[in-house]
Protein backbone atom coordinates (compact mmCIF):
# COMPACT_ATOMS: atom_id res chain seq x y z
CA UNK A 1 0.00 0.00 0.00
CA UNK A 2 1.36 3.38 -0.98
CA UNK A 3 1.66 6.31 1.41
CA UNK A 4 -1.22 8.09 -0.32
CA UNK A 5 -3.45 4.99 -0.03
CA UNK A 6 -2.66 4.68 3.71
CA UNK A 7 -3.59 8.33 4.26
CA UNK A 8 -6.90 7.87 2.43
CA UNK A 9 -7.74 4.79 4.52
CA UNK A 10 -6.93 6.60 7.78
CA UNK A 11 -9.12 9.57 6.76
CA UNK A 12 -11.99 7.20 5.96
CA UNK A 13 -11.68 5.41 9.31
CA UNK A 14 -11.48 8.67 11.23
CA UNK A 15 -14.52 9.95 9.41
CA UNK A 16 -16.44 6.81 10.26
CA UNK A 17 -15.56 7.18 13.98
CA UNK A 18 -16.48 10.86 14.01
CA UNK A 19 -19.71 10.08 12.19
CA UNK A 20 -20.63 7.44 14.73
CA UNK A 21 -19.88 9.84 17.57
CA UNK A 22 -21.98 12.58 16.04
CA UNK A 23 -24.89 10.19 15.62
CA UNK A 24 -24.60 8.96 19.23
CA UNK A 25 -24.30 12.42 20.76
CA UNK A 26 -28.01 13.31 20.68
CA UNK A 27 -28.94 10.07 22.47
CA UNK A 28 -26.27 10.64 25.11
CA UNK A 29 -27.50 14.17 25.63
CA UNK A 30 -30.97 12.79 26.51
CA UNK A 31 -29.64 10.89 29.55
CA UNK A 32 -30.53 12.91 32.63
CA UNK A 33 -30.61 12.49 36.38
CA UNK A 34 -33.60 10.91 38.15
CA UNK A 35 -36.73 12.66 36.84
CA UNK A 36 -38.37 15.12 39.20
CA UNK A 37 -42.05 14.97 40.05
CA UNK A 38 -44.19 17.49 38.22
CA UNK A 39 -45.59 18.63 41.57
CA UNK A 40 -45.33 17.57 45.22
CA UNK A 41 -48.02 15.49 46.93
CA UNK A 42 -48.39 15.48 50.72
CA UNK A 43 -47.93 12.18 52.53
CA UNK A 44 -50.94 11.19 54.62
CA UNK A 45 -49.80 10.23 58.10
CA UNK A 46 -51.03 9.60 61.63
CA UNK A 47 -49.14 10.64 64.80
CA UNK A 48 -47.83 7.86 67.04
CA UNK A 49 -48.46 8.31 70.75
CA UNK A 50 -45.27 8.93 72.69
CA UNK A 51 -43.07 9.13 69.58
CA UNK A 52 -41.54 11.90 67.49
CA UNK A 53 -42.19 9.89 64.33
CA UNK A 54 -45.48 9.72 62.46
CA UNK A 55 -47.04 6.69 60.77
CA UNK A 56 -47.11 7.18 56.96
CA UNK A 57 -50.31 5.78 55.46
CA UNK A 58 -50.02 3.64 52.32
CA UNK A 59 -53.48 2.09 52.01
CA UNK A 60 -56.67 1.90 54.05
CA UNK A 61 -58.49 -1.44 54.04
CA UNK A 62 -61.92 -1.83 55.64
CA UNK A 63 -63.83 -5.03 56.36
CA UNK A 64 -67.59 -5.08 55.92
CA UNK A 65 -70.19 -6.60 58.27
CA UNK A 66 -67.76 -8.02 60.81
CA UNK A 67 -70.10 -8.11 63.82
CA UNK A 68 -72.99 -10.56 63.52
CA UNK A 69 -75.71 -8.18 64.72
CA UNK A 70 -74.48 -5.45 62.36
CA UNK A 71 -74.45 -7.92 59.46
CA UNK A 72 -78.07 -8.76 60.21
CA UNK A 73 -79.13 -5.10 60.42
CA UNK A 74 -77.55 -4.61 56.98
CA UNK A 75 -79.57 -7.52 55.59
CA UNK A 76 -76.87 -10.19 55.54
CA UNK A 77 -76.56 -13.66 57.08
CA UNK A 78 -73.21 -13.75 58.92
CA UNK A 79 -73.20 -17.55 59.18
CA UNK A 80 -72.67 -17.95 55.43
CA UNK A 81 -70.77 -14.87 54.36
CA UNK A 82 -66.96 -14.96 53.86
CA UNK A 83 -65.03 -11.79 54.74
CA UNK A 84 -65.09 -8.98 52.20
CA UNK A 85 -63.10 -5.75 52.07
CA UNK A 86 -63.16 -2.32 50.46
CA UNK A 87 -60.68 0.54 50.47
CA UNK A 88 -60.58 4.24 51.24
CA UNK A 89 -57.91 6.56 49.80
CA UNK A 90 -55.01 7.33 52.14
CA UNK A 91 -55.88 11.02 52.15
CA UNK A 92 -59.36 10.28 53.53
CA UNK A 93 -57.63 10.34 56.95
CA UNK A 94 -58.70 13.05 59.38
CA UNK A 95 -56.42 13.00 62.42
CA UNK A 96 -58.22 13.77 65.68
CA UNK A 97 -55.79 14.77 68.46
CA UNK A 98 -56.34 13.18 71.86
CA UNK A 99 -58.46 15.25 74.21
CA UNK A 100 -60.01 17.40 71.49
CA UNK A 101 -63.36 17.58 69.75
CA UNK A 102 -62.46 18.00 66.09
CA UNK A 103 -64.80 19.64 63.61
CA UNK A 104 -65.77 17.11 60.95
CA UNK A 105 -67.36 18.53 57.78
CA UNK A 106 -70.75 17.17 56.77
CA UNK A 107 -70.08 15.92 53.20
CA UNK A 108 -71.81 16.90 49.99
CA UNK A 109 -74.46 14.87 48.13
CA UNK A 110 -75.86 13.01 51.15
CA UNK A 111 -78.94 13.38 53.35
CA UNK A 112 -78.26 10.24 55.40
CA UNK A 113 -74.78 10.45 56.94
CA UNK A 114 -73.82 7.53 59.21
CA UNK A 115 -71.21 6.75 61.87
CA UNK A 116 -69.39 3.42 62.19
CA UNK A 117 -66.96 3.11 65.11
CA UNK A 118 -64.02 0.75 64.49
CA UNK A 119 -60.74 -0.51 65.94
CA UNK A 120 -57.91 0.29 63.50
CA UNK A 121 -54.78 -1.86 63.16
CA UNK A 122 -51.63 -0.17 61.78
CA UNK A 123 -49.14 -2.46 60.02
CA UNK A 124 -45.37 -2.06 60.36
CA UNK A 125 -44.64 -4.82 57.82
CA UNK A 126 -46.50 -7.14 55.51
CA UNK A 127 -46.22 -9.77 52.83
CA UNK A 128 -48.30 -12.30 50.93
CA UNK A 129 -50.13 -15.35 52.29
CA UNK A 130 -49.45 -14.44 55.90
CA UNK A 131 -50.56 -17.13 58.32
CA UNK A 132 -53.08 -16.32 61.04
CA UNK A 133 -50.53 -17.33 63.68
CA UNK A 134 -47.94 -14.85 62.38
CA UNK A 135 -50.36 -12.06 61.45
CA UNK A 136 -50.20 -9.98 64.62
CA UNK A 137 -46.40 -9.81 64.35
CA UNK A 138 -46.98 -7.28 61.56
CA UNK A 139 -49.07 -4.89 63.70
CA UNK A 140 -47.29 -1.79 64.98
CA UNK A 141 -50.23 -0.48 66.97
CA UNK A 142 -53.91 0.35 67.25
CA UNK A 143 -56.14 3.41 67.05
CA UNK A 144 -59.79 4.40 67.36
CA UNK A 145 -61.34 5.17 63.99
CA UNK A 146 -64.63 6.06 62.34
CA UNK A 147 -65.74 4.73 58.97
CA UNK A 148 -68.06 7.61 58.04
CA UNK A 149 -70.56 6.63 55.38
CA UNK A 150 -72.91 8.41 52.96
CA UNK A 151 -75.48 5.66 53.49
CA UNK A 152 -78.02 6.86 50.95
CA UNK A 153 -75.36 6.89 48.23
CA UNK A 154 -74.00 3.50 49.28
CA UNK A 155 -77.45 1.90 49.22
CA UNK A 156 -78.46 3.63 46.01
CA UNK A 157 -75.42 2.35 44.15
CA UNK A 158 -75.88 -1.11 45.62
CA UNK A 159 -79.45 -1.25 44.39
CA UNK A 160 -78.17 -0.41 40.91
CA UNK A 161 -75.54 -3.19 41.14
CA UNK A 162 -72.81 -0.56 40.84
CA UNK A 163 -69.70 -0.01 43.00
CA UNK A 164 -70.58 1.97 46.15
CA UNK A 165 -67.21 3.67 46.54
CA UNK A 166 -68.92 7.07 46.48
CA UNK A 167 -70.64 6.16 49.75
CA UNK A 168 -67.42 5.22 51.53
CA UNK A 169 -64.33 6.76 49.93
CA UNK A 170 -64.69 10.53 50.14
CA UNK A 171 -62.76 13.37 51.79
CA UNK A 172 -62.44 13.14 55.61
CA UNK A 173 -64.30 9.81 55.65
CA UNK A 174 -61.75 8.18 57.99
CA UNK A 175 -61.37 10.13 61.26
CA UNK A 176 -58.70 8.49 63.41
CA UNK A 177 -57.00 9.05 66.75
CA UNK A 178 -53.31 8.61 67.52
CA UNK A 179 -51.75 5.19 66.93
CA UNK A 180 -50.72 3.47 70.16
CA UNK A 181 -47.89 0.93 69.79
CA UNK A 182 -48.43 -2.70 70.72
CA UNK A 183 -45.53 -2.34 73.15
CA UNK A 184 -47.68 0.09 75.16
CA UNK A 185 -51.22 -1.31 74.82
CA UNK A 186 -50.79 -4.94 73.77
CA UNK A 187 -53.01 -6.62 71.18
CA UNK A 188 -56.62 -5.51 71.60
CA UNK A 189 -58.73 -8.64 71.12
CA UNK A 190 -61.47 -8.02 73.67
CA UNK A 191 -62.99 -5.15 75.59
CA UNK A 192 -65.55 -2.38 75.14
CA UNK A 193 -66.24 -0.68 71.82
CA UNK A 194 -68.86 2.05 72.30
CA UNK A 195 -70.11 5.12 70.44
CA UNK A 196 -72.15 7.94 71.93
CA UNK A 197 -73.94 10.71 70.03
CA UNK A 198 -74.70 13.78 72.13
CA UNK A 199 -74.16 11.70 75.25
CA UNK A 200 -76.55 8.90 74.23
CA UNK A 201 -75.09 5.43 73.68
CA UNK A 202 -75.69 4.24 70.12
CA UNK A 203 -73.21 1.38 69.63
CA UNK A 204 -72.14 -0.88 72.48
CA UNK A 205 -70.35 -4.19 71.96
CA UNK A 206 -67.14 -6.09 72.71
CA UNK A 207 -64.14 -6.51 70.41
CA UNK A 208 -64.32 -10.26 71.00
CA UNK A 209 -67.61 -10.28 69.06
CA UNK A 210 -65.84 -9.73 65.74
CA UNK A 211 -66.67 -12.50 63.28
CA UNK A 212 -63.17 -12.27 61.81
CA UNK A 213 -60.39 -11.29 64.22
CA UNK A 214 -57.70 -8.77 63.26
CA UNK A 215 -55.29 -11.68 62.75
CA UNK A 216 -57.76 -13.42 60.43
CA UNK A 217 -58.36 -10.19 58.52
CA UNK A 218 -54.63 -9.76 57.91
CA UNK A 219 -54.35 -13.38 56.76
CA UNK A 220 -57.33 -13.03 54.40
CA UNK A 221 -56.20 -9.70 52.97
CA UNK A 222 -52.70 -11.03 52.29
CA UNK A 223 -54.16 -13.68 50.00
CA UNK A 224 -55.52 -10.97 47.70
CA UNK A 225 -52.96 -8.17 48.18
CA UNK A 226 -49.34 -7.83 49.18
CA UNK A 227 -49.67 -6.03 52.49
CA UNK A 228 -46.96 -3.52 53.37
CA UNK A 229 -45.83 -1.22 56.13
CA UNK A 230 -48.13 1.79 56.26
CA UNK A 231 -51.34 -0.13 55.68
CA UNK A 232 -54.29 0.56 58.00
CA UNK A 233 -57.07 -1.96 58.60
CA UNK A 234 -60.44 -0.72 59.86
CA UNK A 235 -61.69 -3.88 61.54
CA UNK A 236 -65.47 -3.49 61.38
CA UNK A 237 -68.27 -1.85 63.34
CA UNK A 238 -70.89 -3.18 65.79
CA UNK A 239 -74.65 -2.94 65.29
CA UNK A 240 -76.80 0.19 65.59
CA UNK A 241 -75.11 2.36 62.98
CA UNK A 242 -77.16 5.45 62.37
CA UNK A 243 -77.42 9.01 61.06
CA UNK A 244 -75.92 12.24 62.35
CA UNK A 245 -76.67 15.86 61.52
CA UNK A 246 -74.78 19.12 61.82
CA UNK A 247 -74.02 19.98 65.43
CA UNK A 248 -73.97 16.39 66.70
CA UNK A 249 -71.00 15.40 68.87
CA UNK A 250 -69.70 11.84 68.53
CA UNK A 251 -67.61 10.14 71.20
CA UNK A 252 -65.90 6.87 70.29
CA UNK A 253 -64.50 4.67 73.06
CA UNK A 254 -62.46 1.46 72.80
CA UNK A 255 -61.01 -0.24 75.87
CA UNK A 256 -57.25 0.36 76.15
CA UNK A 257 -57.20 3.47 73.93
CA UNK A 258 -57.97 7.18 74.47
CA UNK A 259 -61.39 8.40 73.34
CA UNK A 260 -61.98 9.95 69.93
CA UNK A 261 -64.48 12.79 69.50
CA UNK A 262 -65.74 14.81 66.54
CA UNK A 263 -68.42 17.43 66.00
CA UNK A 264 -70.39 17.37 62.76
CA UNK A 265 -69.80 20.78 61.22
CA UNK A 266 -70.88 22.64 58.11
CA UNK A 267 -69.43 21.17 54.97
CA UNK A 268 -71.15 20.30 51.73
CA UNK A 269 -74.67 21.48 50.86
Amino acid sequence: MTTTTRRDAMRTAAGAVLGTASLAAPAAAQVTATPKALFALPQASVPIAGAAEVFPVRRIYCIGRNYAAHAREMGSDPTREPPFFFQKPADAIQVVPTGTVADHPYPSLTKNYHYELELVAALKSGGRNISKDAALDHVHGYAVGLDMTRRDLQRGMGEQKKPWEIGKSFDHSAPIGLIHPVAAVGHLTRGMIRLEVNGQVKQDADLSQMIWSVAEQIANLSEAFELKAGDLIFSGTPENVGPVVRGDVLLGRIAGLPDLSIRIADGGP
